[in-house]
């Protein structure tokens, strides 16, 4: 018994290899606006380097909130973080100016586009680079051409684009800042269901093709857990549910109230609340 004892302690152990860090992580973060308003409550997430995570809830939930107190973009409307931290490849954001943060690899793309419409498409790509000082720029403006081949067609100004070219723009201008993680406010917003599923196969294709990391904020729920890997869904400004993509879709609450796979309602006079919503808080 002794041998075998000695023997078992000699044994070299076998370690297990460590989980990756996430590219991305929030820390119970708090966002009051005007010092006074309360939108994001202890919010937790964390999004890995090279997957697609969704964000999801309903309006007023806090998702847009989110990106901007990532982004650095809060200033800009009297928000703040007042307690939390944002962390991006270890290093906390917190206070950091947008700037700053654009040039440490994150690019927003806001709802609604925010192209300037009074520039050409290529001056509009061209911003997308002005934090850059290397050689690569006319290399990258040939990539985004050939993921929007409209947009070299399109010479007049960006003003004149179709909704969906637009959107194809502002994708196409975050590529030209070379970040690491792009941050996706509705890209479907405004689009025709056509437009819509052609924007998000582009978006797939980006994170397979350039190990882009997207933290995805999307109404249409389906097509966002179609793309993503990971969701979380939000409800006045804090996480009530995360899981695979997988699972999501498969979740009784999420199918009611954000697939439209639940049972069929007379009236809706009633809802209130998630039925379930108990066992998510």
């Amino acid at each position: 018994m002794g041998q075998m004892s000695a023997a078992t302690a000699e044994m070299p152990t076998i370690a297990t290899p460590a989980e990756p860090a996430p590219l991305l992580t929030v820390n119970n973060l708090e966002v009051v606006y005007n010092d006074v308003i309360l939108v994001l409550r202890g919010l937790n997430l964390k999004v890995p380097e090279g997957e697609i995570v969704a964000l999801l809830g309903a309006n007023g939930a806090g998702k847009s909130t989110t990106l901007k107190a990532i982004s650095g973009l809060l200033k800009a409307e009297d928000g703040q973080i007042t307690r939390g931290d944002v962390l991006f490849r270890g290093e906390r954001l917190n206070g950091l100016d947008p700037d700053q943060i654009v040039r440490r690899g994150i690019f927003q793309v806001m709802e609604g586009r925010r192209i300037v419409a009074d520039m050409t498409v290529h001056e509009n790509l061209r911003l997308g680079a002005h934090t850059r000082r290397d050689g690569g720029v006319r290399d990258d403006l040939d990539r985004v051409y050939g993921y929007f081949p409209r947009l070299k067609e399109r010479t007049g100004l960006a003003g004149y684009l179709s909704g969906g070219e637009q959107q194809m723009l502002a994708i196409g201008r975050a590529i030209m800042a070379r970040p690491k993680l792009i941050l996706m406010d509705e890209p479907s917003m405004g689009l025709s269901p056509l437009l819509v599923k052609e924007v998000f196969l582009i978006i797939r294709r980006l994170a397979r093709d350039l190990g882009l990391t997207i933290l995805l904020v999307e109404q249409n729920a389906r097509l966002a857990l179609e793309a993503a890997s990971y969701g979380y869904i939000m409800e006045q400004g804090k996480i009530v549910l995360d899981g695979t993509a997988d699972a999501l879709k498969s979740n009784e609450d999420v199918k009611e109230f954000y697939l439209g796979q639940g049972e069929a309602r007379k009236s809706f006079k009633g809802l209130k609340s998630f039925k379930r919503r108990k066992r998510w808080l």
